[in-house]
């Protein structure tokens, strides 16, 4: 079972690097994907971080990788850093993009199940769910794979065909 709770202490900031940042309500500067915050530590912490929303950065308070980032350091790269290792920079921004998509998906197929399904999408609920999170776990190349396959395409759909079964559940609980 995958675990959705962010545990930052476990992560390589790698939402600190991987994202933009464009200035604005959430933020107070600009900041390019694949250049790390200029407030990160070489310890993957954060050097403003008591003083966030004082600062300009509620879209940092609020952002939540939904646990991907641990499992991109610990599960894919066995805990390395690409602060330690620069050449794993670019692998674990591409892993960490990718895995935040599939958690995404994971916790909407989650909620999904709280809605009235019937039994052809109950059904395809369980099978999207077992392929973002396979029993073998994500590799990176399983990661990239999984990227190229059109597989996005697919659960999209699913989700559209679920909207007027969510709006009836919806109406149901007013």
């Amino acid at each position: 079972m995958v675990d959705f709770t962010p545990d930052c202490k476990n992560c390589a900031a790698l939402c600190c690097l991987a994202l933009a940042i464009d200035k604005g309500e959430a933020f107070s500067f600009d900041k390019p994907a694949g250049t790390a915050c200029a407030h990160l530590l070489p310890n993957h912490r954060c050097n403003i971080h008591a003083e966030l929303s004082a600062r300009g950065c509620d879209g940092c308070v609020q952002y939540s990788c939904e646990g991907a980032g641990q499992r991109v350091v610990h599960e894919l790269f066995s805990g390395q850093s690409w602060q330690d290792e620069p050449a794993l920079k670019l692998p674990m921004i591409e892993a960490f993009h990718i895995l935040r998509l599939v958690h995404k998906y994971l916790v909407l197929l989650d909620l999904a199940k709280g809605l009235e399904l019937d039994a052809a999408q109950a059904r395809a609920r369980l099978e999207f769910r077992a392929r973002l999170d396979p029993a073998e776990g994500w590799q990176l190349e399983s990661l990239q794979a999984f990227a190229r396959a059109g597989f996005v395409g697919e659960i999209e759909a699913f989700f559209k065909g679920l909207k007027s079964t969510a709006q009836s559940w919806r109406n149901r609980q007013e």
